[in-house]
């Protein structure tokens, strides 16, 4: 809502008028609109920036509704994959009583269902109308903008004595980490566990326990339940201490986050022409929904990385969206040109990306890892 020259809207998790704005990247293309590698620009931009809730501490995207679609291009990662085929076993391990429960998933556009896992111990999927025992929400519900009615619905599916498991990626090590890339259109809400906490409270949840995971560069597995069976552990008051040290619900510690960006960006732009300078060839592997951020506030175009590569076929033949329209190209162009460096704009599976290049004995590049400064990755 406009009052005046005064942007203003509610919390997309409480409701509440008190949001501020705290880290504005300007306007930016959507993530994951990738063009024909030949549509000649410019793409439309929507503006992207970061607003706090000082009433439940709920960092979010302001009041943006970007308009193109957004075809599901990218191929589900095997670093995903496992992560799933592991959470189901160390959930029913420490929940045993959940083996061949009524369960329930709230899907997400990254994949990592673990439906068919579930299934192979003798679950089963709850019925229309049904609450299930096991609730979960994998990287899931970021992607609605009405995060607090989301939430509601996933605590209605919620039968009584059950468990809410939710994953997401976590705002702590995205602020320390400098992980400005995974700011995105799309993506609605940038979660602690301090504002989950809070908006869980509204629906009748506590948090009982925390486990800190690797998937996106830092991600929490959050279990929940409703407040009369909830027992909570230590693990929660760690993660609630950490955020608090690091004043990611502080709303000039979290506006930092900007300075920090541009710093990172500049750094990766001169980090390229350095390389070019050299005479060193520089390509790029990954097309992910991160990149059009990164590339555009690092002003990369082609003549500091003339292309990328991604497994997805579906990404083949178009280019990233922004000033650079960095053409997306298939992973065995970047063998052939066998580069001097390669820049791992996935940067959070580059363990998985660097085994599979060296799978074959590599060829001696240098991998590059832009964030939360450019860094060389060892092999």
């Amino acid at each position: 809502m406009i009052e005046g020259d005064a942007v203003t809207f509610k919390c997309r998790g409480c409701a509440a008028d008190d949001v501020v704005p705290v880290v504005d990247v300007g306007d930016q293309p959507c993530a994951d609109y990738f063009p024909p590698a030949e549509a000649p620009g410019p793409d439309p931009r929507w503006p992207l920036a970061l607003w706090l809730c000082r009433a439940c501490t709920l960092v979010q995207l302001g009041p943006v509704q970007p308009q193109l679609p957004e075809e599901p291009l990218a191929v589900e990662s095997a670093t995903s994959r496992s992560h799933a085929e592991a959470s189901v076993k160390e959930i029913l391990g420490d929940f045993p009583e959940l083996s061949g429960a009524v369960v329930f998933e709230f899907g997400s556009p990254h994949g990592g269902s673990w439906l068919d896992h579930l299934y192979a111990a003798g679950c089963r999927l709850a019925g229309d109308a049904e609450k299930a025992d096991l609730v979960v929400d994998v990287h899931g519900i970021v992607h609605e903008p009405e995060y607090g009615e989301m939430l509601r619905l996933r605590a209605e599916r919620l039968a009584p004595g059950g468990l809410l498991v939710m994953e997401f990626h976590h705002l702590l090590p995205l602020f320390i980490g400098n992980q400005f890339d995974t700011i995105r259109h799309g993506h609605w809400v940038y979660m602690s566990l301090r504002a989950l906490r809070n908006l869980a409270a509204l629906h009748g949840l506590t948090v009982e326990s925390v486990r800190q995971v690797e998937m996106y560069g830092g991600s929490l597995m959050v279990m929940l339940r409703h407040t009369a069976d909830a027992k909570p552990d230590a693990s929660v008051d760690v993660v609630l201490e950490d955020e608090e040290a690091a004043g990611i619900a502080d709303e000039v510690q979290l506006g930092t986050l900007q300075e920090a960006a541009w710093h990172a960006a500049g750094a990766l732009h001169d980090e390229l022409v350095r390389h070019r300078a050299a005479g060193r060839t520089v390509l790029g592997y990954g097309a992910p929904s991160k990149a059009p951020l990164l590339l555009d506030l690092s002003k990369v175009t082609t003549d500091l990385l003339p292309f990328t590569v991604d497994l997805a076929p579906g990404k083949h033949g178009r280019r990233i969206p922004g000033a650079g329209m960095v053409p997306i190209r298939p992973i065995d162009d970047l063998v052939k040109a066998q580069p001097d460096v390669v820049l791992v704009l996935t940067w959070d599976i580059a363990d998985e990306i660097i085994t599979q290049l060296e799978a074959g004995g590599g060829w001696g590049t240098t991998y590059l890892v832009p964030l939360p400064e450019p860094h060389e990755r060892g092999r």
